[in-house]
Order: structure tokens, then C-alpha cells, then sequence
């Protein structure tokens, strides 16, 4: 059997594929959060009904990424998967049921007529939740883990710290943004208004927490930084300060003219910044400061055999998700669609 191990960096390969993973449903999957985190402040019924209908095609789709995401770490990965998830267990087990809150909120919440109010709170609540958890995940694993032996070796705790919690709020006002620029192009009339201006209050809050996460990453001598703050480091996210100043004055002059496209596209942009800065940060680990994306990958047999269905099924996938938001394109109302 040929084993593209012979000819291919697979753990290399691998762990590209499940951080472009988590990427893409961080972008997907944070616009219909950051539509639940903004579903309460609507105004009126039938403007929360227009910002659920203006996902509703698309929630459960989006989350094919992450069943996606955390499937390639267990494959690819059993070390680390087994260590990230013992560590980050009771994250993981709350944000998963914020997003069963939200499956619950959109089968109930139309076909309601006296308790419409209780799927609303599971809507806002859920969502909140999802995405506070996963700013927590985030902020645990850039501080690092606890291994030995291949094995976790914290406490079941050890994810909650300022530091965590920080992360997690930032993550709700990222994905509130993502959300709120989303409502711009799905909407129109006074709930577009009501986007926009939304959408300029929150990005000064993004670019802020992003300020604060770096500096308390800083002073609390983070092992990430010092990738960040050494060469050759240093030199290739240099740029990166002077491409955010850019977005945040295009975004501005763009919440306030008629554009609609490009602010959600900008916001992809200021994510992408961050994600970088991360990956680059813990980049070769996949166990943030514990194991590499090769001490810890499967034998190369098995990710020969994995990246040949990935190859087959990620055009696939990307091909569906495309053509749903092809066929959903357009402004969206309050009537029942869902």
C-alpha cells in the first residue's frame, strides 16, 4: 500500500486540516451565536423573528465543522484529543449544551403562541453560554496543559482563570460582531439601522478586548508570547497591528455609508488576524506546551488512509455549504420559514 507519509508531511498536513477546521466554523457557527447574544436587544417581536429566520437554513450546517474539527483530532491526533478533552471537560460539556439549548429554541419557538418568551431566554442563553465556554477552551489552551506520560495531569479546574474568562468574554463580543454585520446584509429598513449601529459600538469593544488579551498575555508571561515578541516572530506579525488599524477605519467608514457585504467580510478579516496570532504562538504544538502535532499524530499508515477520504469528502462539504447559502441569499422577514 503507498503511504503518503513517504512523500508528505502528514502531522504537518493533519494539523493544518483541523485548524482550518476550527476556523471556518468559528466564522460560521460565531455569526448564528452572535445573532443569539443579540436576539434579546431586537426591539420587537418580530425583529427576533427576522434575525432566527435570517440563520435558520444554516445553524445546524455550520456545525458540521466542529463535529468535523473535533473528529480530526481524535483521528489524526488520540494523544492530544485525549488529553485536550480530559482537561477541558466540563468547558466542553456546558458549551455543548448551550448549543442543544439553541436546537431546542429553534424547533419550539415558531410553533409556540403563549410561552414564546421561555424559547427565547433558551435562544439567548444557549448562545451566550456556547460562546462563553469556547472563549474559555480558547484562553485555557493558550495558557497550556498539564501532561505527563501522555496523559492530563491538572486538575479539573485548571481552565478557569482570569485569563480564561477574559478570552471568553472577548469571544462574545467577536461573535456578537460577526452577528451583528451578518443582520447587515440579511436584513434592511430599521433593523439594518439597528445592526449597523450595533455593529460600531461592538467593533471599538472587539479591537479592545484584543488589546487587553494581548497585554495580560504580557504581564502574566504567557509561554505564547514570547513567540510573538522574538525573532523571527516578531518580523512576521509585524505587520499584522497595521492591517487591524486598517480594517477597524474601513469598517467604521463602511458601518456608516451603505455597504453591506463588507463589513461581515471585514470582520472575517480582523479573525483571521487573531487566528493567526495563535496558531503562530503554539505552532508546532498541538498540546499547547506539552506535545508537538507529531509526537502526538497517529502512524502515518492511518493518516494516509484518513487524508484520502478528506480529500474526497472536504470538496463535498464545502460544496453543499455553498449551495445552501447560494439558494438562502437575500433579505430574510418575520413569517414563519423555519
Amino acid at each position: 500500500m503507498f503511504n503518503f507519509g513517504d512523500v508528505l508531511d502528514l502531522p504537518l498536513i493533519w494539523g493544518g486540516l483541523v485548524a482550518l477546521s476550527v476556523f471556518i466554523y468559528v466564522l460560521l457557527d460565531g455569526f448564528d451565536l452572535g445573532c443569539g447574544i443579540l436576539f434579546p436587544f431586537a426591539g420587537s417581536d418580530k425583529n427576533r423573528s427576522r434575525i432566527m429566520n435570517s440563520i435558520a437554513p444554516f445553524w445546524d450546517g455550520n456545525e458540521t465543522w466542529l463535529v468535523l474539527g473535533g473528529g480530526g483530532l481524535f483521528a489524526a491526533f488520540p494523544v492530544a484529543y485525549g488529553i485536550v478533552m480530559s482537561g477541558l471537560y466540563l468547558p466542553v460539556i456546558f458549551m455543548l449544551f448551550g448549543l442543544i439549548m439553541r436546537g431546542v429554541a429553534f424547533e419550539f419557538r415558531f410553533k409556540s403562541s403563549t410561552r414564546r418568551h421561555v424559547w427565547d431566554s433558551f435562544f439567548f442563553v444557549g448562545s451566550v453560554l456556547a460562546t462563553f465556554c469556547q472563549g474559555l477552551m480558547l484562553g485555557a489552551l493558550i495558557q497550556g496543559l498539564e501532561a505527563s506520560n501522555r496523559l492530563y495531569s491538572g486538575g479539573p479546574f485548571d481552565w478557569l482563570t482570569p485569563f480564561s474568562i477574559i478570552c471568553g468574554f472577548a469571544m462574545i463580543i467577536g461573535y456578537a460582531l460577526l452577528g451583528s454585520t451578518w443582520l447587515i446584509i440579511k436584513t434592511e429598513h430599521k433593523l439594518q439601522v439597528w445592526a449597523r449601529k450595533v455593529s460600531e459600538w461592538l467593533l471599538f469593544a472587539l479591537v479592545a478586548a484584543m488589546i487587553v488579551v494581548t497585554v495580560f498575555m504580557y504581564l502574566s508571561d504567557i509561554v505564547a508570547i514570547e513567540s510573538w515578541f522574538s525573532l523571527p516572530g516578531i518580523l512576521y506579525l509585524a505587520p499584522m497591528p497595521i492591517i487591524v488599524v486598517l480594517l477597524f477605519f474601513l469598517m467604521r467608514k463602511d458601518l456608516t455609508g451603505e455597504r453591506e457585504y463588507r463589513p461581515f467580510l471585514l470582520t472575517v478579516v480582523l479573525f483571521l488576524m487573531g487566528y493567526i496570532g495563535v496558531c503562530f504562538a503554539i505552532f508546532p504544538y498541538i498540546v499547547p506546551y506539552q506535545m508537538t502535532v507529531y509526537e502526538a499524530a497517529a502512524a502515518d499508515t492511518s493518516l494516509s488512509f484518513m487524508l484520502v477520504g478528506a480529500v474526497i469528502m472536504l470538496p463535498i462539504i464545502l460544496s453543499y455549504t455553498a449551495f445552501a447559502y447560494y439558494t438562502f441569499k437575500g433579505k430574510t422577514d418575520h413569517e414563519h420559514m423555519y
